[in-house]
């Protein structure tokens, strides 16, 4: 085994790799604290400030900073260079996928499982699939590009255009979606939910990385300062969901196959939008280093900007909440099949 390939086997941390097994302990416990231990999810919830929880948004903001870190500014002017696979990305992700999301969502949540679930329900929890399909790409995406051998520089790039886009796009597709599913929407309550978790982390990791990098170097900001937040992520998001699960605790007790469902459309839409954009991309014959983690960025969620925003527009409670964290919890295992079937046709692209 060469250097590079040892390299990309280790890419995927310990955490990584496990997941969604931790997310299912995560699961377990916070139900375990909201059925045995009421007080403490109680407690909790003093602590919020315009529907936002706080402790979550601590969490949360310790999620995003690390990938906010990431972005190399810089290299967005060499992008142009390879218009191809960025309009393949930033097309998929805003002209497509929400829209797509919000069809498949609504025909399972409302058709098909109708006589299963409330209506209210399933108004909750086509809102969290919403929030999910309208908040694309997450700093696992540097996993995925990593072991299908993407091309890290151009990812970056990626990922970069698709947060910038993210700031101005997020809120007026969630509205209108939102708006169209019959769900009332506090529209400062959601603009409120972008700046907090995505414009504050986007401008403290611009301003750090420039930072850093200007009085220590490059190597260090690469090899030292972003090696510290290699389980931050991880870690803030495990614990945010113990907090989340605490306060669902009941529902999921009461109705523990709607795990199962809501699973059901949100697999069957990353698995649509990753076809897409890969089949996009052979049609105009990229190479495969930047076809698969062109089709990985479409295909994941942000799931930590997801989860906020749910949290902070319809409570820690709600089914809306539900449906994002089940987004988390399908997300490892579909990424890492879609991943082994972007290595075994890496021969379309020869």
């Amino acid at each position: 085994m060469s250097i590079k390939q040892k390299k990309q086997k280790v890419d995927m941390g310990f955490f990584e790799r496990y997941l969604t097994i931790w997310v299912a302990l995560c699961i377990v416990v916070g139900v375990a604290i909201g059925h045995f231990a009421p007080v403490i999810p109680k407690t909790l919830s003093k602590f919020e400030y315009a529907q936002v929880s706080i402790p979550v948004a601590i969490l949360i903001w310790l999620m995003i900073y690390p990938m906010m870190l990431k972005i190399d500014f810089t290299s967005i002017v060499k992008a142009t260079q390879k218009p191809k696979g960025l309009t393949i990305t930033c097309v998929t992700n805003w002209l497509i996928k929400p829209f797509t999301m919000y069809v498949i969502a609504a025909f399972f949540f409302k058709i098909v499982f109708k006589a299963i679930l409330p209506t209210d329900i399933a108004s909750e929890y086509l809102a969290g699939a919403i929030l999910l399909g309208a908040a694309p790409c997450t700093a696992m995406v540097f996993v995925w590009s990593h072991l299908t051998k993407g091309d890290g520089a151009y990812t970056l790039v990626q990922v970069a255009i698709n947060d910038l886009i993210l700031l101005v796009a997020f809120t007026p597709i969630v509205a209108l979606l939102l708006g169209v599913s019959d769900v009332a929407v506090p529209y400062d309550t959601l603009f409120l939910s972008v700046v907090l978790f995505v414009v504050i982390p986007f401008v403290a990791g611009f301003l750090s990385r420039k930072s850093i990098i200007k009085n220590k170097g490059n190597d260090y900001f690469e090899n030292v300062f972003l090696k510290k937040f290699d389980n931050i992520t991880i870690i803030g998001l495990l614990l945010t969901l113990v907090i989340i699960f605490s306060f669902q605790g009941d529902k999921i007790i009461n109705n523990p196959m709607h795990i199962g469902l809501i699973a059901v459309p949100l697999i069957i839409q990353t698995f649509f939008i990753f076809a897409v954009a890969y089949l996009w991309a052979k049609l105009w014959k990229l190479p495969h280093n930047i076809a698969a983690p062109a089709s990985m960025i479409g295909a994941s969620n942000f799931f930590e900007l997801a989860v906020a925003v749910a949290i902070s527009l319809f409570g820690l409670q709600s089914g809306a909440t539900l449906a994002t964290v089940v987004g988390v919890l399908v997300e490892v295992p579909v990424m890492l099949t879609l991943v082994k079937i972007a290595n075994n046709t890496k021969g379309w692209f020869e």
